[in-house]
């Protein structure tokens, strides 16, 4: 098992048991077609998001021969309602080009403020 294998075994392992992941994989029948799943993290509160809740919507995922059937939207769907029941409004993400016009189709905008740290 390499590093990051290991390390997101151990990450599973706690967060799914925890609740601060939820993680759906959907199937026909027994054959795996897509995936997608949403961590649950605390900030500091601000006025914007007073109880400083956030989630981020991670790991979606459809087989390209099931592309276009409505699976990544549903599966988005399900995680922003699991998302909303937990009392979090601030949901964020990382759009690769391919899955951005999901997200604004949902109703996701472009941020241009957020920055990252690279070493």
């Amino acid at each position: 098992m390499s590093e990051v294998e290991k390390h997101s075994y151990d990450y599973y392992k706690k967060a799914l048991c925890d609740g601060t992941h939820i993680a759906y994989l959907i199937f026909d029948g027994n054959c795996f077609v897509g995936t997608g799943g949403v961590s649950f993290f605390q900030v500091m509160p601000t006025y914007h998001n007073p109880s400083g809740k956030k989630a981020y919507i991670m790991n979606m995922y459809t087989r390209p021969d099931y592309r276009r059937k409505g699976i990544a939207y549903k599966t988005l769907d399900m995680l922003i309602n699991d998302t909303k029941c937990k009392g979090i409004t601030s949901i964020s993400l990382e759009a690769t080009a391919m899955g951005r016009p999901l997200y604004e189709k949902y109703g996701f905008v472009k941020m241009n403020d957020e920055m990252e740290l690279l070493e």
